[in-house]
């Protein structure tokens, strides 16, 4: 559902977005990232101040490495590593893989393992249509973060589960084995995956790294992704979009077949299960660029995730800051060039950038 909903918004929306594209400044790009901060601050935690200290963490995380327009080191301490910056995807792994397993040692040493009873796998109507809401708010919500550049599905996956704990609140039973509480993530998942391909498509912008990786394949196969694709490459355009449509379907497929070998996971021993999973992660970095220095640093952020989930500080603005900081430094900086230091382009510079578009539509502002 996730999918197609967001399959659907990029049929409906990409097209008018790439139009809308033309217009767009840097001001404009920032205030996009500044409405991804407001939202995400608004369902995140029940402590604003924390939220926004979680989201400075991640912004003071992005500026690590050799900064562009001027070539100064930051915050590298002379560590070649760090030149680079803070790969998310260590980051990510860190705060929430490696200090889950924390977590579970700190509650489950010492104390017995409780077995696992795995009812019978059958998905009834009335399931269905209590997870339908869901669902539709999962995929209409996903598909918005995975529009947002930098953003991806891992952002979606959790705005969509906090918003949706938020909405239900003493309703539904999260923890405890509401099925909402899986569809709401996986839904988001789904929608921001399809999402990410929005910017990429009509601005040339990725909107997570998978669509990083697709952007310079089209860029080695000399297409240059930005709202003119869809006039000067309209059928490979809309053979991606058939093709999402035709995955959707193949998905669904497979996954309903094979279902119950995966839940057979839930009945591993976490004495067996927690190894397999920390090993994972650790092969899953070190296969990012084969260096021993990134599994310290995803140890470094595991220990930090967990005195910040100890302090009850939410982890979800420290990893969007982290994702959308540089493009957003870049945009800001971009757009004080163009003023000249004019501070006021942030807030004004819509009406006049946009004036040639929202004059043709006869609703410019004057």
């Amino acid at each position: 559902m996730g999918s197609l909903i967001a399959t659907v918004g990029l049929i409906l929306l990409a097209p008018m977005l790439a139009r809308f594209a033309l217009t767009f400044g840097p001001a404009e790009y920032f205030a996009l990232f500044v409405l991804a901060f407001a939202t995400l601050g608004g369902i995140t935690g029940k402590n604003p101040m924390k939220t926004l200290m979680a989201a400075a963490i991640g912004l003071i995380i992005a500026t690590v490495g050799i900064d562009l327009s001027t070539g100064t080191q930051r915050y590298t301490f002379n560590v070649l590593e760090l030149y680079e910056g803070v790969d998310f995807i260590i980051a990510i792994v860190g705060l929430f893989a490696v200090s889950e397993l924390l977590f579970f040692i700190e509650e489950k040493a010492g104390k017995g393992r409780e077995m696992i009873k795995i009812n019978p796998l059958r998905l009834n109507w009335r399931d269905i249509t209590s997870i339908f809401p869901t669902t539709v708010r999962g995929g209409v919500l996903g598909f918005i973060a995975g529009v947002l550049p930098g953003a991806g599905a891992s952002l979606g996956s959790f705005i969509t589960y906090t918003l949706e704990k938020k909405i239900l609140g003493k309703k539904g039973y999260f923890g405890e084995g509401d099925p909402r509480g899986v569809a709401a993530p996986e839904a988001g998942n789904n929608g921001a995956s399809s999402g990410a391909l929005v910017p990429m498509l009509t601005l040339g912008v990725p909107g997570s790294g998978t669509t990083a990786v697709l952007l310079a394949m089209l860029v080695s196969l000399n297409i240059t992704p930005g709202p003119l694709m869809f006039t000067q490459n309209a059928d490979l355009v809309w053979g991606v979009i058939a093709a999402l449509l035709v995955g959707n379907f193949m998905l669904l497929l497979l996954n309903i077949p094979l279902v119950g070998v995966f839940v057979k996971i839930l009945s591993v021993p976490p004495m067996y299960l927690l190894p397999i999973v920390t090993m994972v992660a650790f092969v899953g970095i070190y296969s990012i660029s084969h260096s021993t220095f990134d599994l310290y640093f995803m140890i470094a952020f595991g220990v930090a995730g967990y005195i910040l989930r100890k302090l009850e500080i939410p982890l979800v603005p420290v990893i969007l800051g982290l994702l959308l900081g540089p493009e957003m430094e870049k945009n800001l900086r971009h757009a004080m060039q163009i003023s000249d230091g004019d501070w006021s382009i942030l807030w004004s510079s819509g009406c006049r950038s946009g004036c040639g578009w929202w004059r043709s539509s006869g609703c410019c502002c004057r």
